[in-house]
C-alpha cells in the first residue's frame, strides 16, 4: 500500500519548524521528498516525518559523518539568526546610511572609522598589463585571481605581514581590480574620489547620478564582510600558513567563484530577466521552481532564503531601498512582483543576492557585474580576516579524514 504523503506545510507543522527548514532538511539529506503530480510542489512520506519528529530535530549543519563545522573567535563581524549584522560593533544600516565603502574597509582593517580616508595607491600597471592579455570574456573573479597572483609575483615586500604593509597592499589590490574592468560609459572617470564613482562606468552604460553611485556604494558596504562565509574561511586557512595577503585573497576568490556563493546574484539576475520577459513575473517564478526542483531536490530559488538568518537578511532591505529608488517604474514593478511571487511560492525571504541581482538588472549591467561587485567588496573583508589570522598561532587548521574506502 502506498504510504501517505504530506505537503511541505503539513510536514513543517508536524516537525514544529518553518517550511524553509523542511527544505533545508532535504538539502542536508535528512529528509527525502518527491514531486507532486503538478510537477512543482513537494510531498513527504508521513512515516519518515514521524520518525524524524520522534527522534528530535537534527543539529544544524550536520549532514553525515565527517560534516565540517568550524567556530572561531573573531572581533570583526557579528551575525545573528535574528537578523543583526554589525562590523566591529557598528550596525550595518548605520554604516550603509552614513559612510562609504572606503571608510568601512578601514574600519574592518583597523577598528577605526576615518572621516576622509585617502587611498593614494594607484592600480598596479604590471598586473593590468597581464590582465589585458586575458580573453575579453574572462569572468571577473578569474581575472581578479590572475591580477592578485601577478601582484604577488613582483612585490618584494609581499612577505611583510605587518598590518600597515598588508593594508597598503589591500588598497592597491582593490584599486587594481576596479582598473582592470573595461569602461562601458562615455562618462569621465574621476581619478580621485569615491571608489563607487570610479567603478560605475565599468559596470553600466547609464550616466552615473548621485543616487546611482549611492546605490552601488551601499552594495559595496553591505557585502564587505559576512563573518566566516566559505570564501572567508578559505582566505583564513591560507593566512594560517602565513601565505601573503595577495595569495590569501586568491584563496577567497577561488571559493567565491562557485555558483552557490559569489555567482548566486547572477542567478537572481536571470530570474528577474525571465520575469521581465514572461507573461507575468509570477509565471517566471513558478517556471523556475518547477524546472530546478524537478532536477534537484536540494534546489533553492536563487536570491531567496539564507542558511544563517531565521528571518530576513538585514542587507536586503538596505540595498533594495536604494535600488528601487533609482529604478525605472517598469523595472521596479518587475522586481517587486518577482519578490512577492517568489516569497509566496518558496515561503522564504529574499536575501542580499536578490538585491544585488536587482541592482544589476535595474541599471543595465550584465550578470557578471554582480560578481565584480561582490568580489571587490568582499576583498576588504578577506583582508581583515587575514590580518586577524596573522595574529593567531600558525597552522591551526588541521582537519582529519574518516577513511571510508576499500581495504583494511
Amino acid at each position: 500500500m502506498k504510504s501517505k504523503q504530506l505537503s511541505a506545510s503539513q510536514a513543517a507543522a508536524r516537525l514544529g519548524v518553518r517550511v524553509e527548514t523542511v527544505y533545508a532538511y532535504v538539502s542536508r539529506e535528512i529528509l527525502s521528498r518527491t514531486v507532486a503530480p503538478d510537477g512543482r510542489s513537494s510531498r513527504f512520506d508521513v512515516a519518515e516525518v514521524e520518525a524524524l519528529a520522534r527522534r528530535g530535530r537534527p543539529k544544524k549543519g550536520v549532514r553525515r559523518v565527517g560534516a565540517v563545522e568550524v567556530s572561531l573567535a573573531s572581533s570583526l563581524t557579528q551575525v545573528t539568526p535574528e537578523g543583526r549584522l554589525a562590523f566591529r560593533g557598528r550596525d550595518i544600516r548605520v554604516l550603509a546610511e552614513s559612510h562609504h565603502f572606503e571608510q568601512v574597509a578601514e574600519l574592518l582593517w583597523t577598528g577605526k572609522l576615518p572621516a576622509r580616508p585617502r587611498w593614494s595607491e594607484e592600480p598596479d600597471e604590471i598586473a593590468l598589463r597581464v590582465s589585458r592579455r586575458l580573453p575579453k570574456e574572462s569572468p571577473p573573479v578569474e581575472r581578479f585571481a590572475v591580477i592578485a597572483s601577478a601582484m604577488a609575483c613582483h612585490r618584494p615586500d609581499r612577505g611583510d605581514l605587518r598590518p600597515a604593509v598588508a593594508i597598503r597592499h589591500a588598497r592597491g589590490l582593490i584599486q587594481t581590480f576596479v582598473g582592470a574592468l573595461p569602461v562601458l560609459s562615455r562618462a569621465r572617470i574621476p581619478r580621485a574620489g569615491r571608489l563607487a564613482a570610479r567603478l560605475w562606468p565599468r559596470l553600466s552604460g547609464l550616466p552615473p547620478s548621485r543616487s546611482h553611485i549611492r546605490a552601488l556604494d551601499t552594495a559595496l558596504v553591505v557585502l564587505a564582510d559576512h563573518e566566516l562565509a566559505t570564501s572567508t574561511l578559505a582566505a583564513r586557512v591560507a593566512a594560517s600558513t602565513r601565505a601573503d595577503p595577495f595569495l590569501a585573497v586568491v584563496g577567497g576568490l577561488a571559493a567565491v567563484s562557485g555558483a552557490f556563493h559569489g555567482r548566486a546574484a547572477a542567478a537572481a539576475y536571470h530570474l528577474l530577466s525571465a520575469g521581465a520577459a514572461a507573461a507575468s513575473p509570477e509565471n517566471a517564478v513558478e517556471d523556475a521552481l518547477a524546472e530546478h526542483m524537478s532536477r534537484d531536490a536540494r534546489f533553492r530559488l536563487p536570491g531567496f532564503g539564507h542558511p544563517v538568518y531565521e528571518e530576513a537578511d538585514p542587507r536586503t532591505e538596505i540595498l533594495l531601498e536604494r535600488v528601487l529608488a533609482t529604478a525605472r517604474p517598469d523595472l521596479r514593478e518587475v522586481i517587486e512582483r518577482v519578490r512577492v511571487a517568489a516569497d509566496e511560492e518558496s515561503d522564504t525571504a529574499p536575501n542580499v543576492d536578490f538585491a544585488l541581482g536587482a541592482l544589476a538588472f535595474a541599471n543595465g549591467m550584465s550578470p557578471a557585474a554582480t560578481e565584480s561587485v561582490f568580489a571587490i567588496s568582499r576583498t576588504a573583508g578577506w583582508i581583515a580576516h587575514v590580518l586577524e589570522e596573522y595574529g593567531e598561532a600558525p597552522l591551526r587548521f588541521r582537519a582529519r579524514a574518516i577513511y571510508d574506502g576499500e581495504g583494511d
